[in-house]
């Protein structure tokens, strides 16, 4: 069954980043309601009275009456923030809810006991499931299901169907869902020093004469391709010598021609 938790709430006038700054430097903390004719109210809650409460519970969903305008208000806790540096609450969240109606909440999952696979067969336990979601009145909301799982063996699994929750709670997780898996450990394959030395050594041996072969046949290749090389060098030099003969004779006949001028020059 829940406990119930009371705690007096006030009516925000203000709203905004700056009033809700001063609120929580007056020591409360801002909260809103969501009421059940769709309306949202503002609230403003002590500080210190809200983390006492908060302190025990642990579950994120909890049920508070709040006192307000004198009246008390049954409320569901739906989400609170807190500071990332100093841990203390800024906002709640809360929603009106109906003692006499049930509603949809998510119930974690507490596994208990030794399985046999594990204690017998050296398996390990593997909780696939964290938490389950109900139907049920909201003072039968609790913090947490405990699950037995002693009796399974090796390779046995405990589903949600298997779940023994009790008449309260119709379960909305589905049947079949895994809870807690015994699984058979890991093996790791052991080779034999001796073995793996020798398996090492013979890896190696092929790996360095397969590259001094290589090494040298690339030495003997880049030499046998060296005077082709050259030899082809030496027939596109003769070819260019050849091509560069006729200009040298043309270059020549000028010149041949320029001599009777040079020696009538003389007899002048």
């Amino acid at each position: 069954m829940a406990t119930e938790i009371r705690i007096k709430a006030e009516r925000r006038t203000e709203h905004g980043s700056a009033p809700a700054r001063r609120l929580r430097r007056a020591g409360y903390v801002p909260a809103a309601i969501n009421r059940r004719d769709g309306a949202s109210q503002t609230l403003q809650i002590n500080a210190h009275e809200l983390e006492k409460v908060l302190r025990h519970q642990a579950s994120n969903q909890v049920l508070v009456t709040l006192e307000l305008d004198g009246q008390p208000l049954p409320t569901l806790l739906r989400e609170i923030q807190t500071d990332v540096m100093d841990g203390h609450v800024i906002h709640a969240d809360f929603g009106e809810i109906s003692l006499t109606e049930k509603l949809r909440v998510s119930i974690a999952l507490r596994v208990t006991g030794e399985p046999e696979g594990v204690r017998t067969e050296g398996g390990i336990l593997e909780q696939t499931l964290r938490q389950v979601e109900v139907e049920c009145l909201p003072s039968d909301i609790v913090a947490s299901f405990t699950v037995d799982v002693s009796h399974l063996k090796l390779g046995q699994s405990l589903a949600v169907r298997d779940l023994q929750l009790g008449a309260p709670y119709t379960l909305v997780t589905g049947g079949d869902v895994a809870v807690a898996t015994i699984v058979a450990a890991a093996e790791e394959e052991e080779v034999a020093p001796e073995a793996a030395a020798v398996e090492g050594a013979a890896a190696a041996e092929p790996e360095v004469i397969a590259k001094g072969k290589k090494e040298e046949g690339e030495e003997g290749a880049e030499g046998e391709a060296a005077p082709a090389a050259g030899a082809g060098a030496k027939k596109e030099g003769a070819k260019g010598a050849a091509a560069a003969k006729p200009g040298a004779k043309e270059a020549a006949k000028p010149a041949a021609a320029a001599k009777p001028e040079e020696k009538g020059a003389k007899k002048k």
